[in-house]
């Protein structure tokens, strides 16, 4: 288990996408005592679960929330999350006693690899009675009251229809716009869709300004539309990532900046007053860097700062600094896309569906769950934690 190739005949309920929702909702399901097929065009299953978190899966966050989603409709993601929470995922991973750690605010991390969690989903699969063929395309030819779907070796009908396909993130791993194309094929609302947590990208003209930066990190708060994110930016070669830029750019809008706090402890022009009169021979650049890394803090001095001791600095040079360091603002030109991007922001939109059930309101009998929903977590294991949730109402009655 999981069988390769495609299958045929009449099961109770069928979910199309074998990652992390789907299989939570086929075990749901099965435990019901359904009779569940799960398809999957790719060659293995869970294949973002096994490159998340470097290969350790951020399978979930303690503090998960509604307060950690954006969607249209902030609302809508509450009776899910409510009613199976991270704690109930916890136990499951206790279960099957796989040890976990908390790297840092709620974000838990298998210690070993993020094959364990895709192995307990089959085991808890087989367990329930839940059949899960990979290399199995399948086409949605009618829906309901018994949907009609076609494999490459035969009919596939059932009474629910379950698509947990997610969003265009990460191509690579074989994401497709499979849901997406479906609902807008059935009429229904779609959200407009952008890669989110994701790095952004510079002009030249800036990038070569901070080229030899890259590899560098320090410890920020990131913000970008009205929303701000306390956590490392990391320079690449294209412009900026690390967690607090993947987390702004869920906010990011093009046209709009980022601003950037390079001190977010330190009242730094109080602070540079303060480093005068106590050491005034001391160079800005060796002050700046006791916080900064050495190269980001000579880069800082090199391009816009008055490199000299701080007892040369009157009062308007202090503010300058203060202001070029405390709120750099950042004009991206884009992101790296869907071929980086841990999400898909956007998608279908909430009110063509029931919050407890994921039902789809005008095709009794199918639902969509997971990121091909108008649901987007932040980073650091809210996203599963939405794969869960969502996968798990549905399978409670589908």
């Amino acid at each position: 288990m999981p069988v390769n190739g495609p299958t045929s005949g009449t099961f109770d309920v069928v979910v199309i996408g074998a990652g992390a929702a789907g299989l939570m909702c086929a075990i749901a399901a099965g435990r019901r005592g359904r009779r569940v097929l799960v398809a999957d065009h790719a060659n293995k299953v869970g294949k973002k679960i096994l490159m998340s978190g470097g290969g350790r899966c951020n399978f979930t966050n303690m503090y998960s929330g509604p307060e950690n989603f954006l969607s249209n409709n902030p609302h809508f993601a509450k009776s899910a999350l409510n009613r199976y929470t991270p704690w109930d995922f916890i136990a499951l991973v206790e279960k099957h006693r796989v040890d976990y750690y908390e790297k840092k605010l709620g974000q838990l991390f298998c210690v070993q690899s993020s094959k364990q969690i895709v192995a307990l989903l089959l085991a808890e699969c087989e367990a329930a009675g839940v059949e899960v063929r990979t290399h199995c395309p399948v086409e949605v030819k009618q829906l309901g009251p018994a949907h009609e779907l076609s494999s490459m070796t035969g009919e596939i009908s059932c009474e629910s229809l379950v698509i947990a396909t997610g969003g265009y993130s990460i191509p690579k791993m074989g994401a497709t716009g499979f849901g997406i194309d479906l609902a807008r094929r059935l009429g229904l609302a779609i959200r407009p869709t952008v890669a989110a947590l994701v790095p952004v990208t510079l002009p030249e003209r800036k990038l070569a300004q901070l080229s030899d930066l890259a590899g560098a990190s320090v410890d920020t708060v990131t913000a970008a539309g009205g929303a701000g994110f306390r956590e490392n930016i990391l320079f690449t070669h294209r412009g900026l990532s690390g967690p607090a830029v993947l987390q702004a750019s869920s906010y990011w809008r093009p046209g709009e900046p980022m601003i950037i706090d390079l001190f977010p402890d330190l009242d730094l022009g109080a602070y540079l007053r303060e480093q005068r009169a106590l050491r005034p021979r001391a160079e800005l650049r060796t002050v700046l860097s006791e916080t900064l890394t050495r190269r980001i803090a000579r880069r800082w001095c090199e391009l816009w700062l008055p490199d000299k001791p701080l007892a040369e600095l009157g009062d308007r040079e202090i503010d300058q600094v203060e202001s070029r360091c405390k709120t750099w603002t950042v004009w991206p030109d884009g992101t790296e896309g869907y071929r980086t991007a841990e999400v898909m922001l956007g998608g279908i939109d909430t009110d063509s569906l029931s919050s407890k059930t994921m039902e789809c309101r005008d095709h009794p009998g199918l639902y969509f769950i997971g990121e091909v929903v108008d649901v987007t977590g932040h980073l650091g294991g809210h996203n599963f934690q939405w794969a869960w949730a969502s996968g798990h109402a549905a399978g409670e009655v589908a």
